[in-house]
């Protein structure tokens, strides 16, 4: 078994275990999902989502949904409703915890004016340059600005000022005063507030000043009573901060524990990336089915259930690695395969005459919805004189071991006949129909007499049959981490057959009763589902997975998970 496939109590969970056995939270575990409102969720966020819901499902606790709406800048309201539809699709639920760090605003400032008072912070007049330039590097210590020793009523009188609206932009920041030759640099006097004139998408124009993120993200998590704040691995450096500003304040302390962050092999995760590809028109909007994100994967059939899986069964480790998409696309398909009806679609169809069959004679064949569901039941599929099956299923001269349809050659067609091919109808050298013959005995798809035949292939009745546009998915990129190449832009390894478009597909007819985003399977060819751009006039549907299993394939090489 593979790390992948590792089921079992992660160090988080033992934390907590212990936790409680001490009584540190009064047997309380509260967490919280804290997104940034500026962005659409990907799978990276699904594992967090996860963790923290399931965490506190898991201990019989409690988790909030909670936006670190800061930066009126990059945020908005857009991105607030599409979070909540993805973490409310995933399954998860808040109940009334929804909460945003623009509640806290006022509570935070009178914070900042606190630390003023005790000496700890102070106004700068410098602008960001010279912050970033004075902090230092990792092998050299950071100057004290020139306003550092402003004396508290200065600060105080300052602070309120940059509130008040009497500063430009950048014009003046709130510090913290720690230590500017302290090794970790996030130490060296961080910024707390910095002067935004910008409408905030909750409280618009009655601020001026926002708080930066390392100074909002604890106050939130202690207003809240958040026991553990479990975040990913970057955020390490940040948790002595996290813990001195707490301290200083002489507020409830939640304990910050880091986690490797999800990295998936064939795509990126970075916000920037996802954005440059959404806005250069490189894929169709976020929804796009080729991306990582939440609302892609919605779109290109994979189902919540299935997401959650795959987060269960990655684990949650300290390192960060690269997990393939192989077995993400693993547990989708073990999903579907016990959940998604069988349905019948010819995605390149070739046409067939049955010669000694009724022209005007539909019959109706008994044919499983899934196999694996012994209470999915039966329907009725139409069959009729002409049929179509995959131009892949018939081989004019065919090669060894190629036991599919050829002349003089039997198959059965699912639940319908034994089929022979007669005789074959080519224009310019190109197959165009088949003339066939059907064994009126072998109804049902067997022989009363036991013959055997070694293939079974599907059909669509020529009469029944709804068009449908398909569209096929494979890897956006060319290479398992395009993000990873030192001194290579990303977009050189885009897979340029990313996506192939077939039209004029032919269904079955059951197939056109399914609602949007309805999964399902084609059978022999994998899984679909149904695009939300499907019209009255125009059926469109997305391939999920394939029915290969590329995954133990991965496993069997012995590749790392």
């Amino acid at each position: 078994m593979t790390n992948v496939e590792k089921i079992s109590s992660d160090f988080i969970r033992i934390i907590i275990n212990e936790d409680l056995k001490t009584n540190k939270y009064n047997g309380r575990v509260y967490t919280r999902f804290p997104p940034e409102p500026n962005g659409y969720l990907h799978i990276g966020h699904a594992k967090s989502i996860c963790l923290n819901f399931g965490i506190a499902e898991e201990y019989n606790g409690k988790c909030n949904l909670r936006f670190d709406d800061t930066n009126p800048i990059k945020e908005g309201e857009e991105y607030v409703k599409s979070i909540i539809d993805d973490v409310r699709w995933l399954g998860f639920d808040w109940e009334d915890r929804l909460f945003f760090a623009s509640d806290y605003f006022s509570k935070m400032y009178s914070y900042a004016v606190d630390l003023i008072k005790a000496g700890k912070a102070y106004v700068d007049d410098q602008n960001a340059y010279e912050i970033s330039y004075n902090r230092g590097t990792v092998n050299k210590p950071g100057k004290n600005s020139p306003y550092r020793d402003r004396s508290v009523e200065e600060n105080l009188e300052l602070f309120e000022s940059m509130k008040n609206d009497e500063f430009k932009d950048g014009e003046k920041v709130l510090r913290a005063k720690i230590d500017n030759s302290h090794p970790n640099m996030n130490m060296r006097d961080p910024v707390i507030y910095r002067i935004l004139h910008a409408i905030h998408h909750r409280t618009k124009d009655k601020w001026c000043i926002y708080p930066m993120y390392d100074w909002a993200h604890g106050i939130e998590d202690s207003i809240e009573k958040i026991t553990h704040s479990i975040c990913t691995l970057e955020f390490e450096n940040h948790r002595p901060l996290y813990d001195w500003f707490l301290k200083e304040l002489n507020i409830y302390r939640p304990q910050q524990i880091e986690f490797a962050r999800l990295n998936l092999t064939y795509t990126v995760m970075s916000k920037r990336m996802l954005l440059e590809l959404v806005n250069n028109d490189i894929v169709n909007g976020w929804d796009d089915p080729r991306l990582p994100t939440i609302k892609g994967m919605k779109r290109r059939g994979f189902s919540p259930s299935s997401i959650r899986d795959f987060c269960r069964r990655i684990g949650i480790a300290k390192v960060n690695s690269n997990i393939p998409i192989e077995f993400l696309e693993y547990c989708v398909r073990e999903d579907l395969n016990k959940t998604a009806p069988r349905f019948m679609g010819i995605l390149n169809p070739l046409k067939i005459t049955i010669e000694n069959y009724s022209n005007d004679l539909i019959e109706y064949m008994d044919v499983i919805n899934n196999p694996e569901d012994p209470n999915s039941g039966i329907r009725k599929v139409p069959f009729s004189k002409s049929i179509y099956i995959e131009q892949d299923d018939f081989m004019e001269n065919p090669i060894k071991k190629f036991y599919r349809l050829s002349p003089g050659g039997e198959v059965r067609l699912v639940n319908a006949y034994f089929l022979k091919c007669n005789d074959v109808i080519k224009e310019d050298d190109i197959v165009k129909e088949l003339i066939c013959t059907i064994d009126h005995d072998t109804k049902g798809g067997n022989s009363p007499d036991g013959r055997k035949v070694k293939s079974t292939i599907h059909w669509v009745s020529l009469k029944n049959a709804i068009n449908a546009d398909v569209r096929l998915y494979s890897r956006l990129f060319t290479i398992e981490n395009p993000s990873g190449k030192k001194g290579q832009d990303y977009k050189e390894f885009l897979n340029p057959n990313s996506l192939k478009i077939l039209k004029n597909c032919k269904i079955e007819p059951a197939v056109s009763k399914l609602k949007k985003f309805d999964r399902f399977q084609f059978l022999r060819k994998g899984y679909f589902c149904i695009d939300p751009d499907t019209t009255d006039k125009n059926l469109v549907i997305n391939q999920t997975v394939e029915l290969r299993d590329r995954w133990l394939k991965i496993k069997k090489k012995g590749e790392p998970s």
